[in-house]
């Protein structure tokens, strides 16, 4: 797994040093919503990757799954004490 932000390699890993595996993560997801082709399990991503910036280019590429390619945009997003779940003081 590579990524990129604006063009800078960011991270350079591979899935066998994840907590959980792949086929786990899989399993998990299926069991608790359909999964249909297409769909993405989003999991995070380790430490060195953000901070990200509105307008930032993202490029994910996985070895023989494929490259995704989506552009950071802060249109509609809420300042952080604005969102739910976050405690109040």
């Amino acid at each position: 797994m590579r990524c990129w932000v604006g063009g800078e390699l960011r991270q350079d890993s591979n899935t066998s040093r994840m907590i959980y595996g792949v086929r786990r993560l899989i399993a998990y997801a299926s069991s608790v919503m359909t999964l249909q082709p297409g769909d993405v399990i989003a999991t995070g991503t380790p430490e060195g990757v953000g901070p990200l910036a509105d307008g930032d280019e993202i490029v994910v590429e996985i070895e023989r799954v494929g490259r995704l390619a989506v552009t950071v945009s802060a249109a509609g997003a809420l300042p952080y004490g604005n969102r739910m779940g976050v405690p109040t003081a």
